[in-house]
């Protein structure tokens, strides 16, 4: 299954570390996880400037205008419908 995270970007949804929240990144320990991604040039912003969650794969990181709640929601949806 595949997780959309906006502007036609979407990813499998096995290679998803973790969703959060932008703000929550900012004000931690994490704020240096994100400066170091940004310079590995490791960081893809679909958000076109309005940022609200930070997606971990193994391979990259990506930044969504779609609230961590939301994609957390969809996630949890797809998969449970690839347990049917």
């Amino acid at each position: 299954m595949f997780l959309h995270l906006g502007a036609d970007t979407v990813i499998p949804l096995k290679d998803v570390i973790s969703i959060t929240d932008i703000k929550v990144v900012k004000l931690g320990i994490n704020e240096e996880f994100l400066k170091t991604m940004e310079e590995e040039n490791m960081i893809d912003d679909v958000s076109e400037g309005n940022a609200k969650s930070l997606i971990v794969t193994e391979k990259k990181v990506y930044l969504s205008a779609i609230s961590p709640s939301t994609l957390k929601k969809r996630a949890y949806f797809l998969s449970e419908s690839d347990e049917e």
